[in-house]
């Protein structure tokens, strides 16, 4: 039953901590004001500036800091043991990460829905709004270029989710025109796309969609980078109503259900048994480690401070304070939704987080297919293998664990056994969690085309030469582009040919856990400059914003001079020289960045920023 009271007890925390502290942050750090004049009313243009309600903007906002890191990150992290991974998503989400979150929307409402870039330069120094939207640049390229090879990589692996996720764009565009230009109710929509949504699921691999399934699970890696970066294009450019906050919302709708379900399905696995195997139903229980002590055995890195930076999002990522201040914050329509969508959003990914970790350790043990390695590559044998044997099998070792499919599928595999504790069909089980996983990689994947849309137009307002890149559709372009070239790339130590194309963000990949965390660090220290600035208490946000700092950049160093992720070599060693001028200029960044805070901070304390000039309608310029 130790795995239903973690499930239990993480909920009632999280929740305890909205009530308590998230409550504590609005109204006495922040102060939140519904008579406050949000940015999507005083700059509202129709297109990026939308005053939207609060359970949309909620929908639009977790979809998109979920993504595929509370998954992944998990998964992978409790290779090192279930207790580490759990206290630190728990307390982490808590602590950490939505108090980032919330903070990084409030001050961009505050600021005319300014990105945390922009804020930095009036916050800190002004040296240091192009350092900080430097780092942001580098961050979503990183974010473009990948994610498309991850979706890919779902599709490959679950080709039965391709349809409902196809389907999800009309389905969204059509909400979105129902419910912005024909004035129609929110909640019957919401059903009616909700129920058309599972029944895709249901029937979206049967007579000719599973032939179309089967025919777009063959397409290249590269064919399938190229139509979801046109497909991020669009979805940046077109007003937030037709398809970006329509399809993060019904999006949010199924994949709350579905953690509903995982969650049913886990008090029916504790009760009743997991699915029969040969007859017999397996009974739940934690098959991992609470602490693994087989570390060289399993070739693990050091616990300290890897499992920070490979559990980002779920408990604190440098990517939600993008989304915060650069699509969230320019939706909401009142002030006092902040909590709701920055704090609220961030303990819902935690506890997503959680049921992962608890997917791994306990519903892989319910039953699961042996992987198998053959010519390289990692096959399912075709026996089921339960207990410690199923859980040893995906984490063998470091490297055994660290592959993409070895990760999503453990997730999906003991996800899977959950929901059909209920019942459930085997099929539509690990349908559902194919739709999970690639739907929350594409929400990330728009939202980060938008951002890094935005991202481009203020790095171009620092010289008239790159005025062309102000413009919404060539700042667009060019983030696209530039993706795509990456993107491009074969693998690592790989020759190009058609079938290695689109890879090439694994090239960048290894920077991502830690430039991550290194964002979020930074984000905390705009935050912490902000509330100094008006003599706000600041003790609870200067330790995370030491700690974010510090941990990401030791494991950035770690790994280009001693040893890499799952190596015994560091990049350095390697050869991976592109990694290392990576990393190397990412760190300057980081101490230049602080280096101007230092200077700022004395002269900082009660002493408020300039105030932003008059209001001006921006357009789609913005």
């Amino acid at each position: 039953m130790i795995t239903l009271s973690i499930a239990i007890a993480s909920f009632f925390l999280y929740l305890l901590a909205y009530h308590t502290y998230g409550k504590w942050l609005g109204r006495k750090i922040f102060g939140l004001d519904a008579s406050n004049i949000a940015p999507s009313k005083e700059l509202e243009d129709g297109v990026d500036f939308v005053p939207t309600s609060k359970s949309v903007v909620f929908g639009h906002h977790f979809t998109s800091i979920a993504g595929t890191g509370p998954i992944v990150g998990p998964a992978l992290a409790v290779i090192w043991g279930w207790v580490p991974a759990v206290l630190w998503v728990i307390f982490g989400s808590i602590f950490i990460g939505a108090v980032h979150d919330f903070g990084s929307l409030v001050l961009s409402m505050r600021n005319r829905g300014q990105t945390v870039g922009d804020l930095a330069g009036r916050v800190l120094a002004p040296r240091a709004r192009i350092l900080f939207l430097l780092v942001l640049f580098l961050a979503l390229t990183i974010v473009l270029a990948i994610f498309g090879l991850v979706i890919a990589s779902v599709f490959r692996l679950y080709p039965a989710a391709i349809a409902p996720c196809l389907l999800q764009i009309p389905l969204a565009i059509g909400i979105g025109t129902l419910i912005h230009r024909k004035g129609g109710k929110l909640l019957p929509a919401s059903i009616a796309a909700l129920a058309l949504m599972y029944l895709s699921v249901v029937f979206g691999d049967v007579g000719w969609l599973a032939e179309f399934n089967a025919t777009l699970a063959n397409w290249s890696i590269f064919t399938w980078v190229v139509v979801l970066l046109v497909y991020s294009y669009l979805a940046s450019v077109l007003p937030v109503w037709i398809l970006l906050q329509p399809r993060d919302y019904i999006n949010s709708l199924q994949l709350l259900t579905a953690l509903g379900l995982i969650v049913a399905g886990l008090f029916a696995a504790a009760f009743v048994g997991g699915p029969a195997i040969q007859g017999n139903a397996q009974a739940l229980e934690i098959v991992a480690p609470a602490f693994e002590s087989n570390v060289s055995a399993k070739q693990l890195p050091l616990i300290f401070p890897f499992l920070f930076v490979t559990i980002a999002c779920g408990a604190v990522s440098g990517f939600h304070c993008l989304v915060s201040s650069g699509t969230s914050s320019k939706q909401l329509r009142c002030e006092t939704d902040a909590r709701f969508v920055g704090y609220g959003s961030m303990l819902t990914e935690g506890f997503l987080a959680i049921i992962v970790i608890l997917a791994c350790i306990a519903g892989l043990g319910l039953g699961a297919a042996e992987l198998i390695k053959v010519d390289g590559k990692v096959i399912a044998s075709g026996n089921i293998l339960t207990g410690v044997d199923a859980f040893n099998n995906r984490y063998a070792s470091w490297n055994g664990a660290g592959g993409l499919a070895a990760k999503v599928g453990a997730f999906v595999d003991g996800s899977a056994n959950f929901v059909q504790s209920l019942g459930l069909s085997a099929k539509f089980a690990i349908a559902l969690m194919g739709v999970l996983v690639a739907s929350f990689a594409a929400t990330t994947l728009d939202t980060a085309c938008r951002l890094q849309r935005y991202v481009v137009q203020e790095i171009a307002e620092v010289s008239p030469a790159l005025k062309p890149l102000r413009n919404t559709h060539v700042a667009t372009l060019f983030a696209i582009a530039l993706a795509g070239i990456v993107a491009s790339l074969p693998a690592p130590n790989t020759a190009f040919s058609l079938a290695s194309a689109g890879k090439g963000g694994l090239i960048l990949w290894p920077l991502f856990g830690a430039t991550n965390q290194l964002l979020a660090g930074l984000a905390f220290l705009v935050i912490l400059f902000w509330m100094r600035r008006r003599n706000l208490p600041t003790w609870f946000v200067a330790i995370p914003t030491v700690f974010m700092l510090i941990l990401p950049a030791w494991a950035m160093v770690y790994q280009m001079f001693v040893a890499a992720l799952g190596s015994d070599q560091s990049w350095l060693e390697q050869g991976n020289y592109f990694l290392v001028g990576m990393g190397a200029a990412t760190l300057a960044l980081e101490v230049w960045l602080l280096f101007e805070a230092a200077g700022a901070w004395k002269k900082s304390k009660g002493e408020l920023e300039q105030a932003l000039p008059a209001a001006v309608d921006r357009g789609t310029s913005t």
